[in-house]
């Protein structure tokens, strides 16, 4: 913990406002250890009871966690505003930044003529009571979803995949509950079961996505949920196999206490066939957003899913936030029906394709065997996490640490490769490899 913030306060509520304004205000940075308990209440002169209602009242709403031997230490990324100070430092001065997980801002359609049009065409101002989904935004949808062999008869839109996630669970599961996760899995999605107050039960996942067992262990201890990425799993770049579908359908059909939601974020990015597992289960959601395709700042996400699930996320939105944007939706509309953004999109996906299997060729040249099967990030296993991401940082390379993604899986780092060049493989394919398999400091022989 850092030395220059001490921690107060004689209740339990006293103790843990301290730790989040700590938190809020930087002085407590991500990953900081706390105190253990009976240290702390000796120091404060209070019971270790008191202490230890602080920290699982923070650990339910997601700003602790747990880490076995290493103590109670401040989630990566705690679910609380904290000042711009306390955001993660940027790369150092001429590095490059391959720890981000977005797409090439420069493989994007342009938004700029279809908003001149939509401009041009405005027409009069929605009404509170006509708002909602745009009946020909929602024709485009399942048509889209037809294609890919998705049925998607009730149908809504959301904020993006991660808000329709949250919805989702919110629905259907109280604090508390188990959630099947894959690990390692999406960061976003772990920071928000944690802020939810539910619990995360980790999934194994190989190239051809979430492991049978590994759900079905998940099943037998209890999971109310199970997460899956369809496509372009991040980090790992797994993609759900024709076989994997067929073998996860079978463990979960009729399953009535199970909520299914799948998440195809990266739809038409992934140039992978998509088996889907949408009705395996009675209670299930499909979720596929446009962001990874079409650009970061639109946040809309189509879901579909069974009757009584889109229809409780529906009316959920419509007591909150009320619907999406119509303007939003009639912008992605226009995106979805032009001819020259569908040939956009399509030229980035094989960029991609050849950036990811191009870093995977280099590494098995160095003898490292590194996943990707789709997506825009490749999966480096390494021996140590903090002495990978240290000589890559030296070496004028940011990555991201696997601890971000991780719950009980192998150590890793996770490299984005959609802002790299052909000439950028080699020489990082190189800075990888020593990073993975460091030489040894000298010293007396053995």
């Amino acid at each position: 913990m850092s030395a220059r913030y001490q921690l107060s306060g004689t209740t339990a509520v006293e103790i843990s406002a301290g730790i989040e304004s700590g938190i809020r205000t930087g002085a407590l940075s991500p990953g900081a250890a706390l105190p253990p308990v009976r240290a702390l209440a000796a120091d404060l002169g209070v019971s270790p009871a008191t202490v230890a209602r602080a920290y699982q009242e923070l650990r339910q709403r997601g700003l602790l966690v747990t880490a076995g031997r290493h103590g109670t230490r401040v989630r990566p990324r705690p679910p609380v505003a904290a000042r711009r100070s306390a955001l993660r430092p940027p790369p150092l001065p001429g590095a490059r930044d391959l720890s981000r997980g977005e797409p090439d801002r420069r493989l994007l359609p342009p938004l700029g003529p279809h908003l001149a049009a939509l401009a041009a065409d405005t027409g009069p101002s929605v009404s509170y009571s006509d708002a909602g989904v745009l009946p020909e935004l929602a024709e485009a949808a399942r048509a889209r979803l037809d294609a890919d062999g998705v049925p998607a008869g009730e149908l809504t839109i959301t904020g993006g995949a991660l808000d329709g996630i949250e919805r989702l669970l919110g629905a259907h599961l109280r604090p508390g509950d188990a959630v099947a996760v894959e690990d390692p899995g999406w960061a976003n999605l772990l920071d928000l079961v944690a802020a939810l107050g539910l619990r995360p039960i980790g999934v194994p996942v190989d190239d051809e996505g979430p492991m049978v067992a590994g759900v079905a262990a998940a099943l037998a201890a209890g999971a109310r949920a199970l997460v899956v990425t369809s496509r372009a799993q991040n980090p790992t770049g797994s993609a759900v196999s024709a076989q994997r579908a067929e073998a996860l359908r079978a463990l979960l059909a009729g399953r009535r206490d199970l909520l299914l939601i799948e998440d195809d974020h990266a739809a038409e990015l992934a140039r992978v066939p998509l088996h889907s597992l949408a009705g395996a289960t009675a209670s299930w959601a499909f979720l596929r957003s446009v962001s990874k395709p079409f650009g970061p700042d639109l946040r809309l996400a189509v879901l579909v899913g069974d009757e009584t699930t889109v229809a409780r996320v529906a009316g959920r939105t419509r007591v909150g936030a009320g619907w999406v944007s119509t303007v939003l939706q009639r912008l992605v509309l226009a995106l979805w029906s032009d001819p020259a953004v569908d040939e956009l999109v399509r030229r980035a996906a094989q960029s991609y394709e050849q950036r990811r299997d191009g870093l995977l060729t280099a590494l098995a040249e160095h003898g490292l065997r590194a996943h990707g099967r789709s997506g825009i990030n490749v999966w480096l296993p390494v021996p140590d996490e903090t002495s990978a991401v240290t000589a890559l940082r030296d070496a004028g390379w940011a990555v991201a640490p696997g601890a971000l993604y991780r719950i009980a899986a192998a150590p890793a780092v996770r490299v984005t490769v959609s802002s790299l060049h052909a000439d950028d493989l080699a020489p990082l394919a190189a800075a990888l490899a020593h990073a993975a398999n460091p030489t040894p400091p000298p010293g007396f022989p053995t």
